[in-house]
């Protein structure tokens, strides 16, 4: 498994961020991710850790997870090496990688791992396709990410439906949540994982987990590779930054 390393333009130790790529635990790679991965490192001052977990069809359910699980207990024990602080990870990731990092929070609380300061999910996996969710009908087609290709991706990832309800996959079908780091959820109004996205922020919220959620409107999915180039992109760059600066310099 090969994780590529960002540092900032400082004198370290500092935060650490373990990072997991998008697209549907199918598709994208190191480079898809490297602007978004390098403007985390820069806005929010800390090393990342980019993860090139295995990817479906060829490495279904749960290979990558346990590539997602392994990444901050490797992380953590070679922070020395990375220039970083063990005592101030968190994990984030977009769309299926948020996916990955809600899990990784999970099974971190379960089965041992660092203490994680926060998890960041951008436009966050959440749910099977099944039932579905008003945006998954809102947005169904027409802005980039539908419903079709979302059942194209878990037709790829899992082995069979009957996993679908596993809590490591589905991490908005957990019975418990209690006990996660802080959370920031940030969703697109033209995007059909929009409500499962704040399903999970709300279930974080109940469950009293210190939780933040922003739906940024008139955008749809991936939005945030657009920095530079769309405002809102940015807008939501800036907040995500701010927010992981935030968790890393709390002293608990």
């Amino acid at each position: 498994m090969r994780i590529r390393i960002y540092t900032p333009h400082s004198t370290g130790p500092f935060p650490l961020l373990v990072f997991f790529h998008g697209s549907g635990f199918v598709l994208c790679n190191l480079d898809t991710h490297d602007g978004m991965c390098r403007n985390l490192c820069a806005g929010a001052g800390c090393v990342v850790a980019s993860v090139d977990y295995r990817l479906a069809p060829e490495h279904k359910f749960p290979a990558g997870i346990e590539d997602c699980l392994h990444a901050p207990r490797w992380a953590a024990a070679h922070a020395a090496d990375l220039g970083a602080d063990p005592m101030r990870i968190a994990v984030a990731g977009d769309s299926a990688g948020a996916n990955m990092a809600a899990v990784t929070a999970l099974r971190v609380r379960d089965e041992g791992g660092p203490p994680l300061r926060g998890q960041l999910l951008l436009y966050p996996v959440t749910d099977y396709r099944t039932p579905g969710t008003p945006s998954h009908k809102e947005n169904a087609e027409g802005y980039g990410l539908g419903r079709d290709t979302m059942k194209w991706f878990w037709a790829h990832y899992l082995n069979d439906e009957s996993e679908s309800a596993h809590l490591h996959a589905s991490p908005l079908r957990a019975r418990y949540v209690f006990g996660l780091p802080p959370a920031l959820v940030i969703t697109a109004q033209y995007d059909p994982l929009r409500d499962e996205g704040e399903f999970y922020a709300e279930k974080l919220k109940t469950a009293g987990v210190t939780t933040a959620s922003r739906r940024y409107d008139g955008v749809n999915h991936r939005f945030m590779f657009w920095v530079g180039v769309v405002d809102k992109a940015g807008m939501a760059m800036n907040e995500a930054c701010e927010w992981l600066r935030g968790v890393f310099a709390d002293p608990h």
